[in-house]
């Protein structure tokens, strides 16, 4: 045994919700080591030789899936030995030669949705010299005990139903829709395509859902604090109630404002609007982000801008479906900058995205240098300004 240790994450503390998936960090210390490896199994507390307490699932390469009998547990099935333990463990990747201390490995983990019951969640340790023998490596052991809980009911925060891209206080058919509270969830994550059912959006991810004036809305993206979604088809206008669901838990009403039209534009660092040249590479001022570069707009030049809420499409999309290619808006958008009236070239939903509009505007050749404000208007409504970045060349 060395002097560093063991320790193990539960993102919710040491319980457990049957069915609901937890992503899990096991962290090994113990600076005078250089590589790494782990083992960790799940058993009930009540009979820990009875079988297996729900699925390991690796999320990198650092981690794998194993059974009784060595074997690559097959993803999304149980193992076939008998007992069908499983465990989950480092790869070869995994073990990271060279690594200081502290070293982390991350999964996922997915309850039984029958599972009841104290679990005991094992993990062993190996923090390695690199030596390519035993010698000087130390083993650490930990246990951990999860109680299984039910869960907890959402909370919608007051005025915490919102546009999506504005955060504004209106919401309309088809928009998108972002929901802030608590305990709204019991992962992070956005949809995949798993998630999809015969081309549909999900209206459930990980057991959180939302209805929208009691109508399943389409679930973009789940945290404990905050819901994006899709409002469904409806024509109610004025006071509508908003509801998340977590595991069959309702939370009490939320009321917001249903209209036609609620335009607005996505942002970046709240300010600038989300804006791509016609090659697709972003437009902003130069700098606005560490790993992508963005380079202001030409005067003269066709821009791409995207944003939720400018109404019907014409053919109608239904809500929560991909539409694989872009379709014109029913009613017609107008534009300004500084200003000054901008061309707009197309203005539809995006291809390949549900819910999402993007507008093409041609700039006008006088536009200033500088941040300017630009605004798209649709049915007599028009979207909060956000910043466009010009400057003419050297």
């Amino acid at each position: 045994m060395g002097m560093g240790n063991v320790a193990i994450t539960f993102p919710n503390g040491p319980s457990y919700v049957p069915g609901v998936r937890q992503h899990i960090v096991i962290t090994i210390t113990d600076p005078a080591q250089k590589r790494w490896g782990f083992q960790a199994t799940v058993r009930p507390a009540a009979n820990p030789r009875s079988g297996e307490a729900g699925d390991f699932e690796s999320t990198d390469s650092y981690t794998q899936v194993v059974c009784q009998d060595d074997s690559q547990k097959p993803v999304g099935q149980p193992c076939n030995t008998n007992p069908n333990f499983q465990y989950i463990e480092h790869t070869t990747d995994g073990t990271r030669l060279g690594t200081p201390s502290p070293v982390s490995f991350e999964f996922d983990w997915i309850p039984g949705s029958t599972t009841t019951g104290d679990l005991l969640f094992y993990v062993a340790a190996n923090a390695a010299n690199g030596d390519g023998t035993n010698f000087g490596d130390h083993i650490y052991y930990t246990t951990a005990t999860l109680t299984q809980s039910t869960s907890p009911t959402p909370t919608i925060s007051a005025g915490g139903v919102v546009n999506a891209a504005s955060f504004g206080p209106t919401i309309t058919a088809g928009s998108w829709v972002s929901i802030m509270g608590m305990g709204l969830a019991t992962d992070t994550r956005t949809w995949n395509a798993s998630d999809f059912q015969n081309g549909a959006a999900p209206t459930v991810i990980e057991g959180t859902g939302v209805t929208i004036n009691g109508k399943p809305a389409y679930v973009g993206y789940i945290s404990p604090t905050q819901v994006n979604v899709q409002a469904p088809d409806d024509s109610a206008a004025g006071p509508i109630a908003v509801e998340v669901s977590l595991n069959g838990q309702a939370s009490a009403p939320a009321m917001t404002q249903a209209q036609s039209f609620s335009p607005a534009l996505f942002l970046w660092k709240a300010k600038y609007a989300v804006a791509q040249h016609a090659d697709y590479s972003a437009v902003g001022p130069s700098g606005l982000f560490p790993d992508v570069a963005t380079t202001p707009a030409l005067p003269g030049e066709t821009i791409i801008l995207y944003g939720t809420g400018f109404g019907p499409s014409n053919p109608a999309v239904p809500a929560g479906i991909l539409n694989p290619s872009a379709v014109p808006l029913a009613n017609p958008v107008t534009a300004q900058i500084a200003g000054m009236d901008a061309t707009v070239g197309f203005a539809g939903l995006a291809a390949g995205y549900a819910g999402l509009v993007q507008v093409n505007i041609t700039l006008p050749d006088t536009v200033p240098d500088g941040d300017d404000p630009v605004i798209l208007t649709v049915g007599g409504v028009a979207t909060p300004a956000a910043m466009v970045t010009i400057q003419r060349g050297p």
